[in-house]
């Protein structure tokens, strides 16, 4: 997936907010493969919860990086002993856990409409999964690029994968929002001038955004697509 740099999108609002940086799990949609993931899928395949959890922990952040694929990362966590189900089946199951936030989908959407800017993702996860997440719920319609850690082969909280967003972008880090609900990750990109949003919850993110300058009240806007 190449990362793609949009140029024409300018500031206008208030507080001079010019680009929002966005994380995917938890914000726009629910987290990928999370630890309640992995705890279904267990009881789902009937595997050991210990022995599947011990061997993601030694796996998954080279999956996350792009070093591994989602082949290689089952073939060290699941499929390292004959199975009674196939990838394909687990494969469809890890996807399945996917499902879209509609509120902050549409908040994001509106803001850039309204106020024109740039809009990108900045995430840790697989690329498989990646993938299957902007196809499936259409991200691609309003992010301008994507940061993810399988693409750049960089993990938050590194620092260098915020100032690689910020250099795709091209606006300062005083100008960019970054929503995101892990504290530590929020206080690394605070650390590279970014102003920090820690997401809780919808209303809450939206009145942080206003803060900023990045209102929508009075705002209807044209109907926008509903995600899948």
């Amino acid at each position: 997936m190449p990362l793609v740099l949009s140029m024409n999108a300018g500031p206008k609002n208030a507080g001079g907010i010019a680009a929002l940086l966005v994380d995917i799990g938890g914000v726009l949609l629910t987290n990928g493969w999370d630890h309640a993931s992995r705890a279904l899928a267990a009881k789902t395949f009937a595997l050991s919860p210990e022995e599947f959890e011990g061997r993601h922990r030694l796996v998954f952040p080279l999956h996350e990086v792009g070093k591994f694929t989602l082949d290689e990362y089952l073939s060290q966590t699941v499929f390292y002993e004959k199975r009674r189900f196939t990838r394909e089946q687990f494969r469809e199951f890890m996807f399945a856990q996917s499902r879209p936030y509609p509120e902050m989908i549409a908040l994001v959407r509106r803001l850039k409409a309204r106020y024109g800017v740039k809009v990108a993702v900045v995430s840790n996860e697989g690329r498989e999964l990646t993938l299957h997440r902007i196809r499936r719920f259409k991200l691609g319609e309003f992010v301008d690029f994507f940061v993810s850690s399988c693409f750049v082969h960089l993990r938050k909280p590194d620092p260098d994968l915020y100032k690689l967003a910020l250099d795709l972008a091209q606006t300062p880090a005083r100008r960019t929002a970054y929503i995101e609900n892990t504290a530590l990750f929020v206080e690394a990109a605070e650390a590279c001038g970014m102003r920090g949003i820690l997401h809780t919850a919808y209303q809450s993110t939206r009145h942080q955004l206003a803060a900023l300058g990045l209102g929508l009240a009075g705002y209807e806007g044209t109907a926008l697509p509903r995600s899948a």
